[in-house]
């Protein structure tokens, strides 16, 4: 659902601040004033590099989980531990 954004919030920076907020917003692939709109509204707000990487490690689970039907099961206990240690990982990149 898009919202209309009808009203402007002025915030006095140094140029410092400025330009830590600019460097944020790229890392996160937002705007300046979205980045700023979700830290002031308490959004979430996920880099873009951690959202390429959660998607990457989904694709190696899918991949693991490939190889345990293909296997028949017979690397059950590796696939398994190796499917947990994704898991975690992308637990740890969430957070």
């Amino acid at each position: 659902m898009a919202r209309e954004l009808d009203t402007v919030v002025n915030v006095r920076l140094t140029m410092e601040e400025k330009n830590h907020l600019r460097a944020d917003a790229d890392l996160a692939a937002l705007s300046v004033s979205e980045l700023a709109r979700r830290r002031l509204m308490g959004y979430p707000i996920v880099a873009h590099a951690d959202a390429i990487l959660i998607k990457e490690l989904r694709r190696i689970g899918g991949l693991l989980k490939l190889v345990h039907s293909e296997s028949g099961g017979a690397y059950s206990d590796a696939t398994a531990a190796a499917l947990r240690e994704v898991r975690n990982a992308i637990e740890r990149v969430a957070r």
